[in-house]
């Protein structure tokens, strides 16, 4: 499932032209101290038909593989053809960014088709707009003015990290679930709950070594990192995702959530 997903994500995100910003260090100092994500959805170059193509495919995916119960399967396959799917994803986006910080992310007026509180259509959403958000993750990763983003949610899109990377240097780099987007963290703190109690920390790895998985006590969450002090290659979110699901089971199996 999850290799049929990204090649929908991969002939999509070939087509989606580089988006521009104007960013400066004063801007990033300000989303900064504000907690606030820097990407507006009206900055996202979504093209309707490839969003209504990727929709499409992917809850037909996900359905073939009943990671969609008949239910949830019917009320999200409506999205696709909803005249105000752009409306409601803006939503969607939007509350995701919001979440962390008081202050408003993007603009646009108010409409009254709202997404339902559906984890299913969530799941769906993260999914599909997930090629053009690593459009812009590709274009703002370089850029040295967002090396000071101290926060535990993506400075880019507002996203909870899904994944980790150990650099040769033993830092940690968190990996954005919606937009694939890398900044750095302490690494020893959890990033939910900010617990920083070292002794509340437990982590396993793979037998070799290559996968980590650091679980918080205090939260009861956890997150898996990709060991690069020991890799011939870099990071792949995506690869490594899939790669990493035994490791899923083991912390669940553990009381462990995502």
């Amino acid at each position: 499932m999850h290799l049929e997903l990204l090649a929908v994500q991969r002939r999509v995100q070939v087509r989606i032209p580089l988006p521009s910003f104007t960013l400066s260090a004063q801007i990033v100092e300000r989303h900064q101290a504000e907690a606030r994500p820097l990407l507006h959805f009206e900055d996202i170059p979504l093209e309707p038909t490839d969003l209504r193509l990727v929709v499409r495919q992917t809850v037909d995916i996900m359905r073939r593989f009943g990671a969609l119960e008949d239910a949830d399967h019917q009320k999200v396959q409506t999205l696709e053809r909803d005249t105000a799917l752009m409306d409601i994803v803006g939503q969607w986006y939007r509350a995701g960014a919001e979440k962390h910080t008081a202050a408003p992310v993007g603009t646009g007026s108010h409409v009254e088709h709202q997404p339902a509180d559906n984890g299913a259509l969530d799941q769906v959403l993260t999914l599909a707009i997930r090629p053009f958000l690593s459009r812009c993750a590709e274009v703002l990763q370089q850029r040295a003015e967002l090396a000071i983003w101290s926060h535990a949610h993506c400075p880019l899109c507002g996203g909870e990290p899904d994944l980790s990377v150990i650099t040769p240097a033993a830092e940690r780099h968190l990996i954005c679930g919606r937009c694939t987007f890398r900044w750095k963290f302490d690494p020893l703190t959890c990033p939910y709950c900010h617990n920083s109690d070292r002794s509340k920390i437990t982590s396993f790895a793979t037998p070799d070594g290559q996968y980590r998985v650091y679980a918080c006590n205090a939260c009861k969450r956890y997150l898996k990192a990709y060991d690069g002090r020991r890799a011939t290659r870099p990071v792949m979110p995506v690869v490594d995702s899939v790669a990493t699901l035994p490791l899923d089971a083991a912390a669940m199996q553990r009381g462990y959530s995502g």
